[in-house]
């Protein structure tokens, strides 16, 4: 990601403004600011992960569950694939 040119300090008093604004969209209140809404309301949507407690934390414990799942899922595939080669394997010899 690169660099952001707007200040901590400038993303948390939009925020703010935003939510001071009665009836304000994100469309007026950014384009009071000269921003894009967007950017408005990533910012407000981050403002307000921020604020949940642990929020942050269980959506980093479900991303690795699944790639735990996911590496599950692949080692199981290996090790079926190990085991019909020691089958076939060990029915080809002949002591």
């Amino acid at each position: 990601m690169g660099t952001s040119k707007y200040s901590p300090e400038f993303r948390a008093d939009a925020v703010a403004l935003y939510r001071a604004t009665p009836g304000g969209s994100y469309a007026s209140v950014a384009k009071d600011l000269s921003i894009n809404h967007e950017t408005l309301r990533v910012w407000v949507r981050d403002a307000e992960q921020a604020a949940r407690p642990g929020a942050g934390e269980a959506g980093a414990v479900e991303k690795e569950n699944r790639q735990l799942r996911a590496r599950v899922k692949e080692l199981e595939l290996e090790r079926e694939i190990l085991r019909r080669a020691a089958k076939y394997f060990a029915g080809e010899t002949s002591w």
